[in-house]
């Protein structure tokens, strides 16, 4: 492993797996928790990992909920509009 300034190199394994060194685990809070999960992005070319946890749905308040879905109905009405020929 190299470690450069900001910049660390791992190898991937066969299977794919890569493995965060334990500074970065610890500044990013990977790892962290009973279930402890990466989110995993692709955007512009590059690959952003995040740390996730999971919620049961009960656990979200029904008013967080609620934005999403508005959220989500605004942005399907503006796909919507730009999708139609004028």
């Amino acid at each position: 492993m190299q470690h450069c300034g900001m910049t660390t190199v791992v190898p991937i394994s066969k299977r794919g797996a890569i493995t965060l060194p334990p500074a970065l685990r610890r500044k990013f809070g990977f790892g962290s928790g009973a279930n402890p999960l990466i989110l995993i992005e692709e955007r512009d070319g590059e690959v952003i990992l995040r740390p996730a946890s999971a919620v049961t749905v009960r656990d979200i308040p029904a008013e967080v909920i609620q934005g999403w879905i508005t959220e989500d109905e605004a942005g399907m009405r503006e796909f919507e509009s730009l999708a139609r020929p004028s």
